[in-house]
């Protein structure tokens, strides 16, 4: 049997993080920090045993944070550290553990020293920076950015500014590889992959994921992030070597298991995966829209490099820009309507006899929530293909508000144009 201390030096390293701010509590600004720190703890070999968000309260600031040292290895904390009078945490984790505030002259020296080529500053407000509890270590003083480190009954305290880039900053910079020589050798080798799904129910993947044989040591976790699935796969392990082989099956056995339906990893977009393709095969692209309003164009211009392959679009809300700009004549929509296969596919022939696209997509439907009959209800949409002397058309029929209707039609658009090149 391995004695209890073997045990300990084999199991995940716990950390908590506590947010502090009356603006978090209030809504007023959004709790983006803990968000970050979790992840970056987590992809260094590190587990987030619980978050919390709390106000400017000296009990609950004191509370949380003798909580978390009973349970946890390590604790992060970030907010009110500040000049100001609302600013408490400092004063609240020197009562709370018994630790007296005193001035740590390195930071006192370096604030008067400010001071004097700020004078219209109050000495006073940015003095109380320098006032930390008993045993504390500035994280780095010469940067300017509040924050400290305390060792407290042998388990490290992270005190970072609730400023979201100073706190990224310190976390990076200075509590990451703290944290890695404290626990050097205990935190666990992590390899995580986010597969990015188009086409497919959480539900039905997650069916599909039961048939394979992943083992123990792999974690799955499905997340809709409307209008894919995005499928996290982590695998962690003492030996880097045996993980990093348990890793590249699962890896393996997913992407033979799910085919074209995972368009992307990790930080691919479609649009991203979409342009790569083109950019492979020497292709361009153009694009009519018409209820999408230019969302399209938008996606395809957020990548990097774009210009590229995507030569622009046309959005041709009003039927006189589908006219004047795509070459659909008006009896043909005064026949049929402008929500049309005809439409849709006269208006992907006239974008890319136009623009010279190598491939052209058109989309022409009703977003809502108004506008809709019988016959074509909200959510009808049909998006033309054009390329290679043929044109072809879908019929759709989505559902939602109109902003979700509008990004899937636009997904759905960019997942036809990249199935038809995964065929050439």
């Amino acid at each position: 049997m391995l004695p209890f201390w073997a045990n300990w030096c084999n199991r995940t390293m716990l950390g908590e993080i506590i947010a502090i701010g009356n603006e978090l509590t209030s809504g007023r600004i959004t709790n983006t920090t803990s968000g970050f720190a979790a992840h970056h703890l987590f992809e260094a070999g590190f587990d987030i045993y619980a978050m919390h968000t709390i106000g400017d309260t000296p009990t609950l600031i004191g509370e949380a944070l003798k909580r978390a040292l009973k349970r946890v290895d390590f604790v992060l904390v970030t907010g009110g550290l500040g000049p100001t009078d609302d600013d408490l945490t400092t004063e609240a984790v020197s009562e709370a553990l018994n630790r007296p505030t005193m001035p740590n002259l390195e930071l006192l020296s370096l604030i008067r020293k400010h001071l004097e080529e700020n004078s219209d500053q109050p000495v006073g407000s940015l003095d109380k920076l320098a006032w930390l509890p008993e045993g504390a270590e500035t994280l780095n003083p010469g940067s300017k950015m509040a924050g400290f480190q305390l060792i407290h009954r042998d388990k490290p305290i992270f005190f970072l500014p609730g400023i979201p880039h100073q706190m990224r900053t310190l976390l990076v910079e200075q509590v990451l590889p703290r944290l890695a020589t404290w626990y050097q050798g205990r935190q666990q080798t992590n390899y995580q992959r986010i597969y990015k799904i188009f086409g497919k129910t959480e539900q039905e993947i997650n069916l599909q994921i039961e048939q394979i044989d992943l083992g123990e040591d792999v974690t799955i976790g499905y997340y809709p992030v409307f209008p894919d699935v995005h499928l996290s796969v982590i695998i962690r392990g003492d030996d880097q070597k045996t993980t990093l082989t348990l890793a590249e099956k699962a890896f393996l056995l997913i992407e033979n298991h799910l085919g074209a339906f995972i368009y992307g990893r990790d930080q691919e977009t479609m649009a991203s995966v979409l342009g790569k393709l083109l950019t492979k095969q020497q292709k361009t692209f153009s694009v009519a829209e018409s209820c999408t309003g230019g969302l399209i164009s938008h996606l395809m211009t957020s990548v990097a490099g774009s210009s590229s392959y995507y030569l622009g679009g046309v959005t041709s809300y009003a039927n006189s820009m589908k006219e004047t700009y795509l070459g659909v004549e008006p009896t043909l929509l005064e026949q049929v309507g402008a929500v049309s296969p005809e439409v849709a596919k006269t208006m992907a022939q006239g974008m890319r006899s136009k623009s010279k696209a190598d491939i052209s997509i058109s989309i022409t439907g009703i977003a809502g929530p108004g506008g809709g009959t019988t016959e074509k209800p909200v959510g009808t949409v049909f998006i033309g293909l054009a390329y290679d002397g043929t044109t072809d058309v879908q019929h759709f029929l989505f559902s939602g508000n109109r902003y979700e209707i509008q990004h899937e039609t636009a997904q759905t658009a960019l997942n036809l144009v990249r199935n038809y090149l995964l065929t050439k």
